[in-house]
């Protein structure tokens, strides 16, 4: 289809087209709810105590951890309830699918309801107030999945920056109540800027030119904040640009999303990374990094655990010297005290919310949900020829076999299992008793004989286990382990005698853990084979302190303690069950296979470890091809957190499900829908690449030069962004361009109810600049009867068209031609028309006034780095041969005169060249730079231009160690 529709409305561009709807596809955004009126009872309880505190009594305010004041009636009050799929940390409470699961619904209602319930839980708790819980919870998380190998890649929702926003806010708004006045928990979204990578997060820093920071970044973080749904941020651990996150200008950024005070946190531990006794080593002292922390806009610091001392002594000597005033440290007090009155902190009753109680954790109601949440997460990848959905009826014998069958794992961010239906319990309760369901984990059960001894490896029995020791002679049911692998050679095992996993512990190992857990997980192995046959076996826990100590050795009393490789006991490795065997001889005698295969998420990829490996572990491919080769009806579950390389699988498997760690009732979700009493809707949130090889390095943060996610990807992916299948098929309409919007009938042309997902993007095609091939901008999840055709108005405002021109630092929409593109994914296109817009025409650049160097046009050899600790972007040279592009620029009849800002804190001289037409084109003028002696202390330098007239592409080549903040050329 081709049509034409020019639009030359008034433009106002506050966010480039990141969130004008808060729910996608339905009702544009409600307007930003105004701050509490000045003559309010919250505003009016924020003043009075804010009157009638101490100054001591107001710093003692500022750490995670408020102590109670109770001569003004304060209770004790925490920040940071966990609360990213569900409550965690204080017990069993309802467990929803991972945020990535939530995402994968693309139903913001739904997910609205889910963090409703989840507020209502956290409330729960609030007439006990355990250690740990409070009424400010830490969700959620908006960091986007750029990169699929960060280990944090469960706690986000999508790779898109508008549907990041749109799930955001729902979640968060359900968290609220929707009242901002009346708040029944008081979420924040984290990880504040750019932290996508868990290698020396503390320490590395995301360059985000201008336009990644505006198109991409802040939009994810801006979409909840602006809707008043969420209540202030979280900083993050890593650095930007080469400031820490911890003292970035939230008075410059977030704080103008909103007219609403919020409640500004860091994260754990992070204040003692700033001074010169931590890692980041910004500033000399404690004292000095928490005034900025303070000034930077945060209000609340977390560190140091329940000891709120070394935070209060810093305050105090940062006042003492000046360096903050009371009024400083009122204005973080105030923010907190808004926040704490929203809640109904200082009510008698605890406002709407008081009369909330236990009863609502874990109802009816909320697992009603989780399954129904479980179930509609589910993407059906890839279905040949009907294998799904499974004829109940028809079956008489199923195998549901795979080291995830009949197991549930939770994450660190998880709450406790109330129960636990497993994909084979789920499938064996749908089934009934007319059918029969075999099974088998499909690993390998063994013993580990000493060579030298001949004595086994025994664990204990009873929930507590014992210390592993050689001892039997035999290999009974004490002396057998099953091994599990989890990829890379890690492998977990777990003790037949009590069903526990083996972990290390005050120097020994023992069976005694539930599932591999905790900060450092302590339940991983790598077994090394010897050139004679035997094995050793090498620890291969999170902790890094044993030096070379890490292999498994047994001392004279046969207790297995830690030694070194040539200390290490050398085992015969006995075959009891071999696993693959056992599977396949279930799958070969059954009508269907279904292969549940995935990840352990405190092993794969997690807070502290991000991914090396995206595919399987060897292990379970091995397993998958082997009940493949027995029984031609299998159906693979994938059941894990992130996009894996599933590239022989999609080739060969008939039907592919993929899911999240899912919650409680994972296993009759996946039951639901591999029958079809569900018709599968979930879709995919992030791409799905074939391999990394296609991938940037993860700490590289341009997406638009490196050409990351499905908006700048150009090689062949697995699966496209949105992609997921159903069991019925949708036919789309010739599209119309409305005002502000787009419509499209959508038929359902199969013969079951189901639900589409229907997903607006658009592409400019001409742009002084770079621009996505496509950009996701409405969707809207409809559900359709068999031959029901419905109209699906989706919202495109003008406004949703901008980017931001770096050469005047604003929002412009161009005037182009734009692709108006609606479809079932990414890369499925249903129906196109066009779009002409009376836009702007980009301006040659105007060099004659004082240019940043940040917003240059493309560059090589150079970081974005801090112009001053406390703001500003500088750019410095890396290498020899760095450059910096400033595309088209109108130098008239001559510039003549280079005037730059520059800094050079190593000793010596270099040169600030302006070369033009290319990094080695002619040059025009080159100026001296000497050693200003410190990275912020910045000097003026000129140099005098020849030749440099007409529009040209102007190079900026500055030698190695030279930073520029601007410039100009006259």
């Amino acid at each position: 289809m081709k049509r034409r529709t020019v639009l030359a409305a008034p433009l106002a561009l506050p966010l480039a087209g990141s969130l004008t709807t808060a729910l996608a596809g339905t009702a544009a955004a409600a307007p930003a709810a105004p701050a509490a009126p000045a003559g309010s009872a919250a505003a009016a309880k924020v003043r009075e105590l804010l009157a009638r505190l101490t100054l001591d009594e107001k710093i003692s305010l500022l750490h995670q951890w408020q102590p109670a004041i109770p001569r003004l009636g304060m209770k004790a009050f925490r920040t940071g309830t966990e609360a990213l799929h569900g409550l965690a940390w204080l017990g069993p409470a309802t467990v929803f699918p991972q945020a990535i699961g939530l995402a994968s619904t693309w139903n913001p209602e739904l997910i609205r309801e889910v963090g409703e319930a989840v507020g209502d839980e956290v409330r729960g708790l609030q007439h006990e107030r355990p250690a740990g819980w409070g009424l400010n919870v830490w969700a959620p998380t908006v960091n986007l999945l750029r990169d699929p190998r960060w280990g944090r890649n469960e706690e986000g929702y999508s790779e898109d920056p508008y549907l990041t926003g749109v799930i955001s806010t729902a979640y968060a708004g359900g968290l609220t109540g929707g009242d901002p006045d009346n708040l029944k928990t008081a979420p924040l979204v984290k990880h504040y800027l750019a932290n996508n990578n868990e290698v020396r997060r503390d320490q590395t820093s995301s360059d985000l030119r201008p336009r990644v920071l505006k198109e991409y970044e802040e939009p994810a973080y801006r979409a909840a904040i602006s809707a008043d749904a969420a209540c202030g941020v979280m900083t993050a651990y890593n650095l930007v640009n080469g400031r820490p996150c911890t003292v970035t200008d939230l008075n410059a950024s977030v704080r103008t999303w909103t007219d609403r005070s919020l409640l500004n946190v860091t994260d754990a531990w992070a204040p003692n990374n700033l001074p010169a006794t931590g890692s980041q080593k910004y500033f000399g002292t404690l004292a000095e990094a928490d005034a900025a922390i303070l000034k930077a806009g945060v209000d609340s610091f977390t560190t140091d655990d329940t000891d709120g001392g070394p935070t209060t002594a810093a305050v105090k000597e940062a006042l003492a010297k000046g360096l903050l005033t009371e009024a400083d440290v009122d204005t973080a007090v105030r923010h907190i005290l808004d926040i704490r009155a929203r809640l109904g902190d200082f009510d008698a009753d605890g406002g709407p919310y008081g009369h909330l109680d236990k009863s609502v954790i874990d109802s009816p109601a909320h697992r009603k949900l989780a399954r129904r949440t479980a179930a509609e997460a589910v993407v059906l990848l890839k279905n040949d020829r009907g294998a799904l959905p499974l004829d109940a009826r028809k079956l008489r014998k199923v195998a549901v076999v795979g080291p995830l069958a009949d197991t549930l794992y939770t994450d660190w961010y998880s709450g406790s299992l109330p129960y636990a239906i497993t994909p084979l319990r789920g499938i064996t309760d749908r089934l009934g008793a007319g059918a029969e369901v075999t099974t088998g984990e499909g690993v390998d059960r063994v013993a580990l004989k000493n060579a030298a001894t001949g004595r086994y490896v025994t664990a204990g029995r009873g929930d507590e286990g014992a210390a592993l020791a050689e001892g039997a002679t035999t290999a009974g049911e004490t002396e057998q382990f099953d091994v599990f692998g989890w990829g890379e050679g890690v492998v977990t095992l777990r003790a037949v005698a009590n069903g526990k996993v083996v972990g290390l512990r005050d120097g020994r190992f023992y069976n005694d853990q539930e599932q591999p857990n905790g900060w450092f997980v302590s339940q991983l192995f790598r077994p090394e084979e010897q050139d004679d046959g035997t094995v050793v076996l090498r620890y291969a826990g999170y902790e890094n302190w044993f030096g070379d100590a890490v292999y498994l050795r047994a001392r004279e009393d046969g207790v297995l303690v830690l030694g070194t490789a040539a200390d290490a006991s050398r085992y015969t490795l006995e075959t009891l069950r071999d696993g693959i065997d056992e599977a396949v001889a279930a799958a070969r005698a059954a009508d269907t296979a279904i292969v549940v295969v995935g990840s352990m998420p405190f092993i794969n990829a997690r807070e502290t470890d991000d991914r090396e490996d995206m595919g399987l572990a060897g292990t379970q491919s091995a397993l998958v091809r082997a009940v493949l080769a027995a029984n031609p009806k299998t159906v693979v579950v994938v059941e894990n957190s992130y996009p894996t390389t599933l590239t022989w699988e999609q080739e060969h498997v008939p039907a592919l499900v993929w899911t999240t760690h899912a919650g409680q009732e994972t296993g009759r979700a996946l039951a639901d829908v591999l029958f079809g009493d569900v018709n599968p809707a979930g879709r995919l949130t992030q791409t799905w690449y074939r391999s990394a090889a296609g991938l940037p390095p993860i700490l590289e943060y341009d997406n638009i030069k490196y050409e990351r996610t499905y908006q700048y990807f150009t090689g062949d992916v697995l699966y496209p962004f949105g992609h997921g299948l159903s069991y019925t098929t949708f036919r789309y309409g010739r599209p119309r361009l409305l005002r502000d919007a787009v419509a499209v009938p959508v038929t359902n042309t199969g013969s079951r109810a189901g639900a589409e997902v229907v997903q607006l993007y658009t592409r400019q095609r001409d742009s002084r600049v770079k621009q996505p091939l496509k950009k996701l901008q409405a969707f809207a999840k409809v559900t359709l009867r068999p031959g029901e055709t419905r109209t699906v108005t989706l919202p495109l405002p003008r406004a949703a068209l901008a980017h931001w021109d770096v050469t005047r630092e604003r929002w412009v929409v161009e005037r182009s031609t734009y692709d108006v593109l609606v479809g079932a994914s990414s890369g499925d296109i249903r129906a196109r028309a066009e779009l002409d817009v009376d836009g702007e025409t980009v301006p040659p650049r105007d060099l004659r006034r004082t240019t940043r160097a940040e917003n240059f046009d493309d560059y090589a050899g150079v970081r974005l780095v801090d112009e001053s600790k406390p703001r500003g972007t500088a750019v410095g040279a890396e290498s020899a041969g760095a450059w910096l592009l400033f595309a088209d620029a109108d130098l008239r009849r001559g510039a003549r005169r280079l005037v730059a800002r520059v800094a050079k804190e190593s000793p010596g001289a270099a040169t600030l060249e302006v070369r033009l037409d290319a990094p080695d084109g002619p040059l025009a003028g080159e100026a001296a730079v000497r050693s200003t002696g410190s990275r912020y202390a910045y000097e003026e330098v000129t140099a005098v231009l020849r030749g440099a007239t007409g529009r040209r592409d102007v190079y900026l080549v500055p030698g190695e160690g030279v930073r520029i903040a601007d410039f100009s050329l006259s």
